[in-house]
């Protein structure tokens, strides 16, 4: 069984928080991941451009950041594993749904799994959809389009 806690950072915890969570449990199904811990923290630019500039060296506000911690307790089949942080800037993700012309819902989706990948130790040198993590982003996306966190 997979966990996750949802908070919010400098701002109130949007009403569909939950819902955010139970996506990410889904989201982990279909990558196969079980036993995972893991949090979700929303913010606005603010607080994730201070994020960025400590722990990036990016004096910017971004849309997502990912912190793996990628540990298992006990370190052994059947344990734990405590996957990380994910934080994710509301405002940045207003903007950026539409610079791509994307709802709210289908961008925050997928900076979730996007998130979930990255504490799966994937990573991309570009954000060309060609990339093997970004191909394997949209067809999770693909695969749980029927879910809706924002509505």
């Amino acid at each position: 069984m997979n966990r996750v806690e949802v908070e919010a950072g400098d701002l109130p915890l949007p009403a569909w928080a939950e819902k955010s969570g139970a996506f990410v449990i889904k989201a982990l199904e279909k990558l196969g991941r079980d036993g995972w811990d893991l949090s979700v923290l929303y913010c606005g630019d603010r607080f994730i451009k201070s994020l960025n500039a400590r722990y990036r060296g990016r004096d910017e506000a971004t849309d997502i950041l990912s912190f793996p911690q990628g540990e298992d307790f006990p370190p052994a089949p059947g344990g734990r594993r405590l996957a990380g942080d994910i934080v994710i800037s509301l405002d940045t993700l207003a903007e950026n749904s539409g610079f791509f012309g994307v709802s709210m819902d289908e961008e925050l989706r997928r900076l979730l799994i996007h998130g979930i990948l990255h504490l799966d130790g994937m990573d991309h040198k570009t954000n060309e959809k060609t990339e093997p993590m970004l191909r394997l982003q949209e067809e999770i996306l693909d695969n749980l389009a029927g879910e809706r966190i924002i509505v």
